[in-house]
């Protein structure tokens, strides 16, 4: 039997289709649950230690619930102001060229959670964010299979996830610009496998740059508009003020533009709040930093922002990708601290001290500070045996008081060194 080529690249596409790997479920560990049905988990801070961040502690958003994709049957619908509308299978998807980059996603609401006045929705602080490495093809490579009309305006994106109850169905559109940039992404990889059933199994879209709220997941049908499109998650959701209003003011969306670009930002790994340091040796700080683009440098703060030093740079392992930072301090005093963490840009855009508020909790980049503790020598093992560090903190006690509870304790077994005494009553008198 003689095939012509085109029958050879039939029978390829029809076996990679059977030959595509099922939708697999990642078992999430450690994860902060904000919602459980639909499933929105966030990452605690600790998880900001990893350079990439692991897939079974990559936050979750779902607006709708995770569909069952069968990919033996799943098809890519590409059409609207095209010239040769096509449905394309995943091996035809995956002939085109292969790409890879890593890339920050942040969910648009991270940080909705420490706005005030509060207002619906997750209530996210600061894990709604993750950084991966992203395999796929580029979306202009598609739409240049298919064809661009001199109409195409913007493209807009559907998923397979079906709309709970009465509900919009989730779509969101980007302008041609940013589809035909070749860091737009169509993803099958995350990680280097493929893509987790709740992270978009078997397609979905890579915007490095902006929030995650245009990262369509489970991307089934794509159409070339010649017009901005007007559904519910583009004309009414994922819209925030031009500039800062009033907090507890309510906005016209129609008066809003939709949420792009990621702001700068900063986030504290080491210590964690509630760190416990040792007086008389150096604090180390270390965490990353992203935005819409590269990320200049970091500035820490040991004094709750009275001064600032700048923070040793790591490498990122791409353009979109978040940056280690890490700083040493000099050796510190007993005391109660506030560490604090600035980003800022080439450009100069810089995390601010104050939060502008907006109705929807988009875009939160406030400095973050953590507080911690820093001991004594001989501190926690004296009183720590017996107590917590909650009793301690309640008392309001005088020196006077403060030495005859010191010298009660240490009759009672606390092992306090004679050339410990002062420093731990010093401490004591500062909480």
């Amino acid at each position: 039997m003689n095939l012509s080529r085109r029958d050879l690249f039939a029978l390829a596409a029809a076996s990679a289709v059977r030959a595509a790997p099922g939708p697999v479920a990642v078992r999430k560990r450690g994860m902060i649950v904000r919602s459980k049905r639909p499933e929105d988990l966030e990452m605690p801070l600790d998880g900001f230690r990893d350079l990439i961040t692991p897939t079974e502690r990559f936050f979750v958003r779902s607006h709708h619930y995770v569909p069952h994709v069968d990919p033996s049957s799943w098809r890519l619908q590409v059409e609207g102001e095209v010239r040769k509308p096509l449905t394309l299978a995943p091996g035809e998807i995956k002939r085109l060229p292969r790409t890879e980059l890593t890339g920050v996603l942040e969910c648009a609401g991270n940080g909705r959670g420490l706005f005030e006045p509060t207002m619906p929705g997750v209530q996210w602080e600061y894990g709604a964010i993750g950084n991966a490495r992203w395999a796929g093809v580029r979306l202009r490579d598609v739409l240049q299979k298919v064809g661009l009309t001199p109409a195409a305006r913007v493209v807009l994106f559907s998923g397979a996830d079906a709309p709970i109850g009465t509900m919009p169905k989730f779509e969101r559109s980007i302008p041609m610009e940013k589809a035909l940039d070749p860091n737009t992404l169509l993803a099958f990889e995350m990680n280097g496998q493929p893509l987790p059933t709740e992270h978009g199994f078997p397609l979905r879209l890579i915007v490095p740059g902006w929030a995650g709220d245009t990262w369509v997941k489970w991307v089934s049908r794509i159409r070339v508009l010649d017009r901005d499109f007007d559904g519910f998650f583009m004309k009414t959701a994922y819209r925030h003020p031009e500039k800062p209003v009033p907090p507890g003011t309510a906005v016209d969306p129609a008066q809003m533009v939709p949420v792009t670009n990621l702001a700068v930002k900063s986030i504290i790994h080491t210590p964690l709040p509630g760190g416990e340091l040792r007086a008389g040796e150096p604090v180390q700080v270390a965490g990353v930093a992203w935005a819409s683009g590269p990320v200049a440098g970091v500035d820490v703060s040991l004094d709750g922002g009275k001064s600032w030093k700048a923070a040793t740079m790591g490498d990122a392992p791409g353009e979109f990708s978040w940056r280690p930072w890490s700083y040493t301090g000099p050796p510190a005093v007993a005391g109660q601290y506030l560490i604090m963490a600035r980003a800022r840009t080439a450009a100069g855009e810089q995390q601010p001290f104050e939060q502008p508020w907006n109705p929807s909790g988009y875009l939160w980049n406030t400095l973050h500070g953590v507080s911690v503790r820093v001991y004594p020598p001989g501190y926690p093992e004296a009183c720590h045996g017996c107590h917590g560090e909650d009793i301690v903190k309640s008392q309001k006690l005088t020196r006077a008081q403060w030495e005859r509870e010191v010298d009660k304790m240490t009759r009672w077994g606390a092992q306090v060194k004679p050339e410990q005494r002062e420093g731990i009553l010093e401490y004591l008198l500062r909480k």
